[in-house]
């Protein structure tokens, strides 16, 4: 594990930044959200990735790896980016969770399946030698109030969660929430500091609940150490005790991840989330502040626990998690989900995956069905990208691969599912593969990866500007240009 020191620019530094962001056509309250910066010094927690090398298709022509659709590495980057105004550290960045924090016009799955899968093929930028490989997958979309819910909200109110940025940004995210419940939902509320305390009891979302709801999260203060495994017994059982069989039963866990009572260990706290995930609740992991923010333990939790981790760094996110990306993280419709390619040696001399580094599993993971893997919500894109090399005499039209997705599909009773598609050696190149290009190079670039071949922030620049007038009508990407500017102003001056 390492630590990342936050360290906070003087406010003329920040202004400057916020002004650079809204000349080239960027809000500002994107970055700068009503909230006070943390003190100096402040320390940010993540687990080291380390990237996988090209692999010689020859010698090993098979990789496995668990799929699941994370975003939080995104927004925490993006933070440190647009406040503090410095790169986030190279080893702490996810590259598959910055590729997919953004929606792509993949095709929706076939009446009756969970889950498609497309492949892309189009030009590597940084070595004009090499290809990408984009493997793309939608989810179906499911009604977010198709089934009751059992919702069970941990809440962090220990003294590190003080502040507009943590609790009140907590407050506001779960306002964005509740008008979405349906009378059919339940909602449950655990707090934890020094203590665990069950706020309020399964309560129906119906309109005197709702305001029940809004009153007890409303009245939330911070104080305390952090008895964040006593929490999570506390909410798994009341989860237990209400659970709605065919519904959508999770816990919701909103923290900083900075346990300091009880079980703090992530190895101890990964056996605990993964008995806890056996019994058919999923769990949803939030994080808010930054300061001592342990991404580690967040991360990991999520991983283990049949879950997903988005970080919510200001209000226009928590309006993005709850408003327009709720359904797709709250409504599981794939469990287990794995993914598997195999390489043809006559045509692709060498491959490497970019992202999903701490996802990799072993082939027995792979054709095992009770194999814990990740899980993907509804009507969700998820990309997994490679950087492959043909052979000379690999000829167009000729096999590369053939992918695979094996899954259980939620909605058909957990059964068993894959869905396959071969890739030939003939380009697919959109509007999309181009734009999942940049997002792959800007983490090549925050990563100084040795991969990274003829990468540059003003080569990203000059091909996010070709594609620009695309961004119109996706506010999103357009943010990232304006993230991607001012990192390739900070990369200039390092």
């Amino acid at each position: 594990m390492k630590k990342f020191t936050c360290i906070v620019i003087a406010f003329a530094a920040a202004f400057a930044v916020f002004a650079s962001s809204c000349s080239s056509g960027m809000k500002g309250e994107n970055y700068f959200p009503d909230f006070a910066l943390e003190e100096e010094g402040g320390n940010y927690d993540y687990d080291a990735v380390l990237e996988q090398p090209f692999t010689e298709t020859a010698e090993n022509p098979s990789a496995y790896f668990t799929l699941d659709r994370n975003t939080a590495n995104y927004s925490l980057v993006r933070r440190q980016i647009m406040q503090y105004g410095e790169l986030p550290a190279p080893d702490s960045v996810r590259a598959e969770e910055i590729v997919n924090y953004f929606d792509y016009d993949y095709p929706a799955p076939a009446e009756g399946d969970a889950i498609s899968l497309t492949p892309y093929l189009f030009p590597c930028p940084w070595n004009e030698k090499h290809l990408l490989l984009d493997l793309g997958i939608r989810t179906k979309e499911v009604k977010i109030n198709a089934s009751a819910a059992n919702y069970v909200f941990l809440i962090d109110v220990s003294g590190s969660m003080a502040g507009n940025d943590r609790i009140g940004l907590i407050k506001k995210a779960i306002s964005y929430l509740v008008p979405s419940l349906g009378e059919k939902d339940a909602i449950s509320i655990v707090t934890y500091a020094n203590g665990v305390n069950t706020l309020l009891l399964p309560t129906a979302a119906d309109e005197a609940g709702k305001d029940k709801i809004l009153s007890a999260v409303n009245a939330l203060e911070a104080g305390g150490s952090t008895y964040g495994s006593g929490g999570i017994e506390r909410a798994y059982s009341l989860a237990r005790e209400n659970f709605q069989e065919g519904g959508n039963n999770r816990v919701i866990l909103m923290s900083d991840g900075d346990f300091n009572v009880g079980v703090s260990d992530p190895d101890r706290l990964s056996s605990i989330i993964r008995e806890k995930a056996a019994g058919g609740i999923y769990l949803t992991v939030l994080g808010f502040g930054m300061g001592n923010t342990r991404d580690s333990v967040l991360e990991t939790l999520a991983r283990n626990g049949n879950g997903n981790y988005a970080y919510i760094d200001n209000e226009n996110e928590a309006r993005k998690v709850f408003e327009k990306d709720i359904a797709g993280m709250l409504f599981t419709v794939a469990k287990d989900a794995k993914a598997g390619i195999t390489f043809n040696a006559d045509t692709v001399a060498k491959y490497r995956p970019i992202g999903y580094d701490t996802k990799l599993i072993t082939e027995e993971q792979f054709e095992n069905p009770d194999t814990d893997a990740g899980e993907i919500g509804s009507n969700l894109c998820v990309s997994a990208l490679y950087e492959i090399e043909l052979t000379e005499g690999a000829e167009a039209n000729s096999l590369l691969a053939r992918a695979e997705i094996r899954y259980k599909d939620v909605f058909a009773g957990n059964a068993d599912t894959s869905v396959s598609a071969d890739v030939s050696n003939a380009f697919q190149e959109t509007d999309d593969t181009k734009f999942i290009a940049c997002a792959a190079e800007f983490a090549l670039l925050l990563r100084n990866s040795e991969y990274k071949g003829n990468a540059s922030w003003e080569n990203l620049l000059s091909r996010l500007s070709a594609i620009e007038s695309g961004f119109s009508a996706d506010p999103v990407k357009a943010e990232f240009f304006g993230i991607a500017r001012t990192a390739a102003d900070l990369g200039s001056k390092t």
